[in-house]
């Protein structure tokens, strides 16, 4: 499921001299981070919400409606990460040029897998989300952002639960 990213795309400043307390340098480089953040969610709301759609077998009816929950926790987080980085002064990504330029992730195959397949994926796409936010999180400590160490927190908790709870599905 992971892929390397290329160059990420130019952030675009909206707001130069914020009175935040953070350093514009810090700023730049912390929006950067929450756009590659904003990227892999959104890329794994979308391959939850395919699995959803298109699970099949024995476990249909369990993974249909976990998948759903976690489609549905995704979606809910991709408007606070957006609106963290316009606070921040920078205009957030939201186009899936940006996002296939941002995201570590792979997108989700054309022919949908087996079901384990799917949970495997899933279990790979959560981790990868929880490393994004836990990649960034020195960077954001170090520039004393309270309000983005925070959302990272909440997110690499999520993602790490999801994790755990689809291998359990699978008896790892």
């Amino acid at each position: 499921m992971s892929k390397s990213a290329p160059a990420a795309p130019k952030l675009h400043l909206t707001s130069k001299n914020l009175g935040i307390g953070i350093t514009e340098k810090n700023r730049e480089a912390i929006a950067q981070g929450l756009s590659r953040l904003l990227a892999d969610t959104y890329t794994l709301y979308l391959t939850t919400h395919n699995f959803h759609w298109n699970v099949t077998g024995p476990m249909f009816n369990t993974l249909h409606l976990m998948f759903m929950s976690q489609y549905n926790e995704l979606w809910n987080a991709v408007d606070p990460i957006a609106e963290r980085i316009r606070a921040l002064g920078y205009s957030a990504p939201g186009s899936y040029a940006a996002f296939g330029q941002l995201t570590k992730l792979g997108d989700a195959p054309m022919e949908p897998p087996s079901a384990e397949d799917m949970i495997r994926r899933l279990v790979q796409g959560n981790e990868a989300v929880a490393a994004t936010a836990r990649e960034l999180l020195p960077l954001v400590e170090q520039a004393g952002d309270q309000p983005t160490t925070d959302l990272l927190s909440a997110r690499m908790d999520i993602h790490e639960k999801s994790a755990w709870m689809l291998r359990s599905m699978l008896g790892e």
